[in-house]
């Protein structure tokens, strides 16, 4: 119920804020959260000099599916075929974000100049931890 309450509270929010959600299909469009965490990855690319990743509708699926998933099961567990970033406990997607970024492997992930495309989700457990996944692809 909690989860669903954030989702709600974040749609909320995206429109609240007046500010443009970024469509990725016509029935499919980032929340407020999703959309900063792309930001947030786009501006440390392009502080490496590398190009800005595409929002892929699969990846976005893929993550937040992995996301409800790991947050249901309890589990931080990484999903298979494709390269990800996962996590969990972070408050806010700043506090995610640094932790990637001081973490070689995902922070490799981050900066792979042959991805072109990712997905990504965060979802709150009934127990109020949130998960946090970022999927890439070429």
């Amino acid at each position: 119920m909690l989860a669903q309450f954030m989702l709600c509270t974040l749609l909320a929010a995206a429109a609240a804020d007046g500010a443009p959600v970024q469509p990725v299909s016509e029935k499919f469009e980032l929340i407020a959260i999703e959309k900063t965490i792309v930001e947030q990855t786009n501006a440390q690319r392009a502080r490496h000099g590398l190009p800005a990743l595409e929002v892929d509708v699969d990846l976005m699926k893929g993550a937040r599916g992995h996301t409800i998933w790991m947050a249901r099961n309890r589990l931080l567990q990484h999903s298979h075929g494709v390269a990800e970033n996962i996590a969990m406990g972070y408050p806010t997607t700043d506090s995610a974000m640094s932790g990637w970024m001081n973490s070689s492997g995902h922070r490799a992930n981050i900066l792979n100049r042959s991805y072109r495309r990712i997905g990504v989700a965060a979802y709150q457990s009934a127990g109020g931890t949130i998960y946090w996944c970022q999927q890439f692809r070429w």
